[in-house]
């Protein structure tokens, strides 16, 4: 039997507001498969961003454990995490986070600094990954002068560029239009069938439809974790 390339166990998160001890994610235990695509909802304060943070490496467990493609993550120094982080995950937010006042290719080419690539390389890379978005005659274009959707490949296109095991999605159409939401998931759809994993975080039952699998949370605790039925398919390219 094939490792998860995700697995939790008995995973809990605590903050600690007003003298209360809140319990943000309380004793989740699940496995991601290679190749699932996951959605994750639930409503504002449900776990579901702390829990996908976690899966990220962006925040540690304040017990319980976290594997990622069978690495036990929790003692693992920041560097370590770091390097984790780089090689094995993408992240795709639902701000963009690019950097203002610099070209997409260039917005793309970073995280191959911390890979150790030469400029030259990283540079290839970073066309050819904007070219599979559809940006290949945007690649001197700032964020300012792209659209949103636009916005979201290059920020995609950042995500995939070192080549990862899996994507985390945060809330990745929450400042989109309708259509432009699913040009998003078309995307996504098209890159899971090509074998990378996707986690997406949404409250949006339209775009978790467009998953394979839907876990649900609620104070911080998975109360669904079921198939998809009547899954949502992208508009064909």
């Amino acid at each position: 039997m094939s490792v998860p390339l995700v697995s939790t166990r008995d995973l809990v998160k605590d903050y600690v507001i007003g003298g209360e001890t809140v319990h943000a994610v309380n004793g989740v235990t699940l496995d991601i498969a290679r190749g699932e695509f996951v959605a994750i909802m639930g409503a504002s304060g449900s776990g579901k961003s702390t829990f996908m943070n976690m899966v990220g490496c962006l925040d540690v467990p304040s017990s319980g454990e976290v594997l990622i493609d069978g690495i036990a993550t929790r003692e693992m120094s920041g560097d370590a995490l770091a390097e984790l982080r780089n090689s094995k995950i993408g992240f795709v937010f639902q701000q963009f986070n690019l950097l203002a006042r610099t070209s997409a290719l260039d917005n793309v080419a970073v995280p191959l600094i911390y890979a150790g690539l030469g400029r030259e390389e990283r540079l290839a890379r970073a066309r050819a990954t904007l070219a599979q978005m559809g940006l290949g005659d945007r690649l001197d274009h700032s964020p300012a002068k792209l659209s949103g959707g636009q916005q979201q490949r290059v920020a995609i296109a950042r995500a995939l560029v070192t080549q990862p095991l899996m994507l985390l999605a945060d809330e990745p159409t929450g400042a989109l239009d309708t259509q432009t939401s699913e040009d998003i998931m078309t995307i996504f759809q098209t890159l899971n069938d090509e074998g990378i994993t996707i986690i997406l975080v949404t409250h949006e039952a339209e775009i978790a439809q467009y998953a394979a699998r839907r876990i649900a949370f609620r104070d911080g605790k998975v109360i669904e974790d079921t198939p998809v039925r009547d899954r949502r398919k992208g508009r064909a390219a």
